[in-house]
């Protein structure tokens, strides 16, 4: 096959679409794009941040907060996969600020809500922005990433997760002083990602006029006939995995608080530092997941994110206030260290279906979690939070299932080139 230069529309064409990598990557985008990211999930992470708020001011049960959880998570993951299918047929860069739109709307009615409903439909706008960004932010990072896809997944993915992690600080600082209007400083939040995704929005439809899809003449990897079981049976078990960390990520974003505040007496307020450091152990863990499984292989590090997580997960409902501490720094770390890697592991399973992937993957991952805070409410309100917590600290044990994936090796061996 003739080479070609990295000049040449075919190749550019290749990297837009996931099928090759070999365009420089570019750092500028990938910041801006983990920026954005950023900025999009702290306002997301406003929903678990609101629970104690919602507990206290509305009077609500645990198993009515698990649905407003539940109703931003079901939102982003029917229309991620959506909005994902439909941009992998046609790239539509201004998706990003229009998307984000929707929930600078969201927070202006979260900050004047006044009663439950209203609550639930504010969340369900920030939870169309969320659908709306995620693929489509995926797909600016794969763009931007040349031949550094772990790289710069983490970095996109490392600034959601540092959104998440804001949560438990804007409880204690924003909405414990002011309630729910406190959502009313998130609508300036929207509106300075917004002027980023614009910019954003500019470079990718530039690289979009320079590099028109010329579906005729591009090499594609498709994943070979003879192996399509066996893909559907990988991507069905990374499925139940991201589920699996989701439930447990929902358990301790969501819930922790509470058993710490029913076991050990603990405030609300104080027990937020607990959650800030589980987050942002898992942003750090998200940015060094990338990078080792570029090197280690990304079946390994799903591995070891999982059972590697779980003897500190058994220990942590039945240690002192000291080690807990320690232990959630740890399973923060381990645990959310393959958080961008499903998602690349994933994008070789389909090749070249970027964002319809990243939607599914991201997308149920944030649909899993908002069942699971409303199987876990509705068990907290049966069997109690410290039951609860017990209960789930085996999740990662699954982790072993693992070993039924097919090895980064095999995957490319399942690959053809075809014309």
């Amino acid at each position: 096959m003739a080479s070609i230069t990295a000049s040449s529309p075919e190749q550019s064409s290749k990297s837009l679409h996931g099928t090759g990598d070999v365009k420089p990557t570019v750092y500028r985008i990938l910041f801006a794009i983990g920026l954005v990211h950023l900025l999009n999930d702290s306002i997301q992470s406003v929903i678990p941040a609101i629970f104690p708020i919602l507990k206290s001011e509305m009077g609500l049960s645990y198993t009515q907060i698990g649905w407003v959880q539940f109703a931003i998570n079901f939102t982003a993951s029917i229309m991620q996969p959506v909005v994902g299918l439909y941009t992998d047929r046609k790239p539509s860069p201004y998706m990003l600020p229009i998307g984000m739109a929707s929930t600078l709307t969201g927070m202006l009615l979260l900050a004047f809500a006044h009663s439950y409903w209203v609550v639930l439909l504010s969340v369900c706008f920030v939870g169309l922005g969320s659908a709306a960004f995620h693929p489509e932010g995926s797909r600016v990072s794969h763009m931007a990433a040349g031949g550094r896809k772990g790289l710069a997944q983490s970095i996109f993915q490392v600034g959601g997760n540092a959104g998440q992690s804001l949560a438990p600080m804007m409880t204690k600082w924003i909405f414990i002083p002011l309630g729910l209007f406190g959502s009313i400083w998130f609508t300036g939040v929207a509106a300075v990602a917004i002027a980023v995704q614009l910019y954003i929005a500019r470079w990718y439809k530039s690289v979009l006029l320079a590099t028109p899809v010329k579906a005729k003449t591009i090499v594609q990897r498709t994943v070979s006939p003879q192996r399509r079981k066996q893909v559907m049976f990988a991507i069905c078990l990374l499925i139940f995995l991201v589920f699996v960390r989701s439930w447990y990520g929902a358990a301790m974003s969501g819930y922790f608080a509470f058993f710490l505040q029913d076991t050990y007496g603990m405030s609300i307020d104080r027990a937020q530092d607990f959650i800030f450091l589980f987050l942002a152990a898992g942003a750090v863990g998200t940015f060094f997941g990338g990078p080792l499984a570029d090197r280690f292989g990304k079946r390994n590090v799903i591995f070891f994110s999982m059972l590697g997580s779980a003897p500190f997960a058994l220990l942590l409902p039945h240690v002192s206030i000291t080690w807990a501490y320690i232990l959630l720094v740890i399973i923060g770390i381990i645990l959310l260290s393959s958080f961008s890697v499903t998602v690349v592991y994933a994008q070789m399973l389909f090749p070249g279906k970027v964002g319809t992937v990243s939607g599914l993957i991201t997308g149920l991952a944030f649909g899993m979690g908002g069942i699971g805070s409303v199987v876990l409410g509705n068990l907290c309100d049966t069997i109690g939070t410290t039951r609860v917590m017990e209960m789930c600290a085996f999740l990662p044990l699954l982790g072993i299932l693992t070993f039924l994936l097919p090895s980064d090796r095999k995957l490319r061996q399942w690959t053809e080139e075809t014309n």
